[in-house]
């Protein structure tokens, strides 16, 4: 691995924050679910297909790409953390799915096997990689010619405020971080469309298209609910790491997210409006 993913592997499979979304599997799942109905639908996986899903986590999309593509079809899961393999293998074998086989690879390096694939899909998962133009093209020789990628990614800081108002209340009570690239490997590095299209021609592939997609991301739960998790996964999280900050500063920041966050409460959900960055790219024929 280049030293910048040995990084983001570690994080993902080592920090509190990788632990914490296990902890938080299933409020994370169906809270992104629009997110990965909007890559399905815009996939349009069949039966028969062979998919590999990039940055798979814990498994929801590389099970519900198995269901779609059914026992003649076949999913190539691949991601940084082997915990989060692990949690996907269980949830492959609860649903008695047998086409489903884990990778646990660098996406921007690992040798996958040339044209084996028809597709390949992403829920958040293709935005961490040192090398970026690198990683699409190493991604595009698993493609067979004309294969598709479909991805998703979080759109502009301004329109998504699950990262922004969680970051600008654990600032105010804790300083700000270094600052950062904000095209630097991250949740929000493919904010810039013009820029990842860019990228993506660099690295060969053809027809590239870009959308914005208005979501709206469900927190099932009071606000109280929704603030902790706020706190457990996501900017706040990261800032209360870096800071080392204590049981008094994270009560003190779930309170200033339940307040910010109060207009987006409804009867036992809080439901948050979020901008996604929708790519599709395909492999030359």
């Amino acid at each position: 691995m280049q030293a910048a993913n040995e990084e983001q592997a570690e994080f993902w499979s080592n920090s509190p924050s990788g632990a914490n979304w296990l902890t938080f599997e299933e409020q994370m799942d169906e809270m992104l679910a629009p997110v990965l109905d909007l890559v399905l639908d815009r996939a349009g996986l069949q039966p028969g297909m062979r998919v590999l899903d990039i940055g798979c986590g814990t498994g929801a999309s590389s099970v519900r790409a198995a269901e779609s593509v059914g026992e003649s079809g076949h999913v190539l899961a691949a991601d940084f953390s082997q915990p989060f393999l692990d949690r996907a293998g269980q949830r492959a074998t609860e649903k008695g799915l047998s086409n489903i086989d884990l990778q646990h690879a660098d996406a921007q390096t690992h040798p996958f096997v040339e044209a084996d694939r028809d597709a390949m899909i992403s829920r958040f998962g293709v935005m961490f990689f040192e090398d970026t133009v690198a990683a699409f093209a190493n991604m595009a020789r698993a493609l067979k010619p004309g294969g598709e990628m479909t991805f998703a990614a979080w759109g502009p800081l301004d329109r998504n405020p699950w990262f922004k108002t969680p970051h600008i209340i654990a600032c105010a009570r804790l300083g700000s971080p270094p600052v950062m690239d904000r095209n630097a490997p991250g949740p929000l590095a493919f904010h810039d469309r013009e820029r990842v299209s860019g990228l993506l021609d660099r690295a060969g592939l053809t027809d590239i298209r870009v959308e914005q997609v208005p979501v709206s991301l469900r927190i099932r739960g009071t606000i109280e609910d929704c603030a902790t998790l706020s706190t457990r996964i996501g900017p706040a999280a990261r800032l209360i790491a870096y800071f080392e900050g204590d049981a008094e500063d994270v009560l003190v920041i779930q309170q200033g997210i339940t307040k910010a966050f109060q207009q987006y409460a409804l009867e036992n959900t809080v439901e948050i409006p979020a901008l996604i960055n929708l790519f599709q790219a395909r492999k030359s024929e």
